[in-house]
């Protein structure tokens, strides 16, 4: 049923005509990668502020008043990027090994978002000017950073994947993890 879908999304005049725009596709794929490096970097800075590694002396709630629109900002712009970047080909990013290993990443990312600023940023006033924040944002800036890592990493490899489901024969592992369909005798 995905797959029905994918293919018919794919097969759309405007997913077609984005694939094989000269202009307009890498525009956006440029787009996608700036304002990833814009959401990306300003998440690290508060990341390395709830570590206690960096500006130790600037109140968390300050740091994150001044950085949250352009992290905001960045997000759902490269968010509406790679939806346009996943439309162009829908079908060959559903199958691709990091395609997934990315969105599995960006749900972690987002549930680690969700707990910092539900739980851990509702008591900003208790640990507000201290250098090293109490363990939980510390965990938190930690998981961020590995995270939105392994989006950024993976979202690279996606352009450099080795197990597209037209490369056959690949290891039955692999053909699971993309979710490959291989008929027999094709191994």
């Amino acid at each position: 049923m995905i797959e029905s879908f994918l293919e018919w999304l794919g097969a759309t005049p405007w997913s077609v005509a984005l694939l094989e725009s000269l202009y307009v596709w890498p525009l956006i794929e440029s787009v996608h990668v700036l304002t990833i490096a814009l959401f990306v970097g300003t998440a690290v800075m508060m990341d390395l502020r709830l570590l206690g590694f960096a500006f130790k002396k600037v109140p968390a709630s300050a740091f994150t008043e001044r950085l949250l629109p352009w992290t905001r900002a960045g997000f759902v712009l490269s968010f509406v990027t790679g939806l346009l970047v996943f439309y162009s080909q829908p079908v060959r990013y559903y199958h691709n090994v990091f395609f997934r290993i990315k969105v599995l990443a960006l749900i972690l990312a987002g549930l680690n978002v969700w707990l910092f600023h539900s739980k851990i940023h509702r008591r900003i006033s208790q640990w507000d000017l201290n250098p090293v924040p109490p363990r939980a944002a510390r965990v938190a800036g930690m998981v961020s950073i590995f995270a939105w890592a392994l989006v950024v990493v993976t979202g690279r490899m996606i352009a450099y994947n080795w197990f597209d489901c037209d490369l056959q024969p690949q290891p039955d592992f692999v053909n699971w993890l993309a979710g490959c369909v291989v008929e027999a005798g094709v191994e």
